[in-house]
C-alpha cells in the first residue's frame, strides 16, 4: 500500500503561515521555516500588546479623572472613594470621558461627593 501523505492539508498549512507573514522583510515572507517563527513570534506580540493596551488605557483615564478632579479642589484617591460611599457605579473609563467632554457634569459629581 502506497504512503498517504495527505499533500492538501499540509499545503494549506504552510500557505496560511505564509499568507499570515506577508509583507514581511526578505526570507520571513518566503521561506516557510522562517515565517513561522516569525509568525509565532508576531503572535506574541499582539497577544501581550492586547494587555499592554488595557493598562495604558486605564492610566490614561486615571490621569485624566486625577487632573480633572484636582481642578475641583478634591485628590483622585478621594474623589474614587466618595464615589463608592456614594454608590455611584461609573467605571473610568466612563468618568474620564466626562472629565474631558463634558465638565459641567463631571462637577455635578464631584459636588455630590463632597
Amino acid at each position: 500500500m502506497p504512503r498517504s501523505v495527505n499533500a492538501v492539508a499540509s499545503r494549506r498549512r504552510r500557505k496560511k503561515i505564509l499568507k499570515a507573514a506577508r509583507g514581511y522583510f526578505g526570507a520571513r515572507s518566503k521561506v516557510y521555516t522562517v515565517a513561522k517563527n516569525a509568525v509565532e513570534k508576531a503572535m506574541q506580540y499582539a497577544y501581550i500588546g492586547r494587555k499592554l493596551k488595557k493598562r495604558a488605557f486605564r492610566r490614561l483615564w486615571i490621569a485624566r479623572i486625577n487632573a480633572a478632579s484636582r481642578q475641583e479642589g478634591m485628590s483622585y484617591s478621594t474623589f474614587m472613594h466618595g464615589l463608592s460611599k456614594a454608590d455611584i457605579k461609573l467605571n473610568r473609563k466612563v468618568l474620564a470621558d466626562l472629565a474631558m467632554n463634558h465638565p459641567e457634569s463631571f462637577k455635578t459629581l464631584v459636588n455630590q461627593v463632597k
